[in-house]
């Protein structure tokens, strides 16, 4: 049987009980799973295509919005929901919570990937780090502007529909929701890599006048590759969205300075341009910010501070790319051992 069928089960096997394994860790876990997904999705235009973004926060923002939209839009007023004088008190059923949380994920997923398209069309003009600039000059105006939309909440935020069965069970069918999307995107992209479309986001990559001259329509496979990461980050916000129950524009939807840029820390410290870099990288850095948050309170943000420094100054290709260096036949690279001559 092949060894590498026999690894992705095991892995599968845990992922399915770790919940029941550990049942006090279900929160930290399902958090796991959300920093994998950030992290691969960043990766598509980061690693895989040479377009370093520090706006992919928009989409995981919107797409928390969105989905509050949706869910709640369906039965009631969405004024009249966040308006923060309301007396009145509105219930939703077993049957409304889901039917509005699957339509509001699959909502949020397909506004966001959208949005990521026609954004696109502006920003993708732009190339390096001012592409990077700006892409985060959107996300900060997003935020800015979601918190003085008073149909919204405003600066005071959105309260999610309460889930009115045991909490414990909530815990859990957030950490598989995340889960299910996670290995969904794994899967996605270890197809997607592997395709001509997979080789030509690299071709940008490595040399895009080069593409272009060789025929590769670079602005669409640009859009496209950052409207699938699109998708994916709405998807996951508006499961963040439910899971955190309310949550503001600023501190909480479009967090430029924490999840914004940890998705990028877990990319650049696992490798980039690789399938399990990010993986590795986001399990790496979600087990040192809970290590850090537990043991040395307080200092947790300059130990993350430094942990980027060390990263970006000595280990610029990441765990994979040194792992790549160092142990390059565990990558399938044939390395020829030199022998010394008789007698010599």
């Amino acid at each position: 049987m092949n060894k590498k069928f026999i690894l992705y089960a095991v892995l599968l096997a845990f992922s399915v009980a770790a919940p029941f394994l550990f049942p006090n860790y279900q929160t930290q876990l399902a958090t796991l799973w959300l920093m994998i997904i950030v992290a691969l999705t960043w990766d598509m235009t980061g690693g895989q295509m040479g377009y370093n973004s520090l706006g992919n926060i928009f989409f995981y923002g919107t797409g928390m919005y969105v989905c509050a939209v949706i869910t709640i839009g369906l039965y009631y007023d969405v004024g009249e929901w966040t308006n923060a004088s309301r007396t009145e008190i509105f219930t939703f059923s077993d049957r409304q919570y889901f039917t509005g949380m699957v339509l509001g994920i699959l909502g949020a997923g397909l506004f966001c990937a959208a949005s990521a398209y026609f954004i696109g069309m502006l920003t993708f003009g732009l190339r390096g780090p001012y592409f990077a600039i700006g892409t985060l000059g959107v996300a900060i105006a997003a935020g800015e502007i979601v918190s003085n939309i008073e149909w919204l909440g405003g600066g005071q935020g959105v309260s999610m529909p309460i889930y009115n069965g045991d909490f414990d069970t909530f815990k859990t069918l957030i950490y598989f929701e995340y889960a299910i999307l996670g290995v969904g995107l794994f899967v996605f992209l270890n197809w997607l890599y592997k395709t001509r479309f997979g080789a030509a986001i690299n071709a940008i990559r490595d040399d895009e006048e080069k593409a272009e001259a060789m025929g590769i329509h670079t602005l669409r496979y640009k859009l496209v590759t950052w409207a699938m990461s699109a998708f994916f980050v709405g998807a996951a916000g508006a499961i963040s969205a439910f899971q955190l129950i309310h949550f503001e524009p600023l501190e909480t939807a479009y967090q430029t300075i924490n999840l914004g840029i940890f998705m990028v820390v877990c990319v650049l410290l696992g490798g980039k341009g690789t399938l399990w870099g990010p993986v590795i990288g986001a399990i790496m850095f979600q087990v040192f910010k809970e290590t850090t948050w537990n043991y040395f309170l307080g200092w947790q943000w300059v130990a993350l501070g430094a942990l980027i420094v060390i990263v970006v100054v000595f280990f610029q290709d990441g765990l994979m790319g040194w792992l790549r260096l160092k142990r390059p036949e565990w990558f399938g690279v044939k390395v020829e051992q030199k022998t010394s001559e008789a007698g010599a």
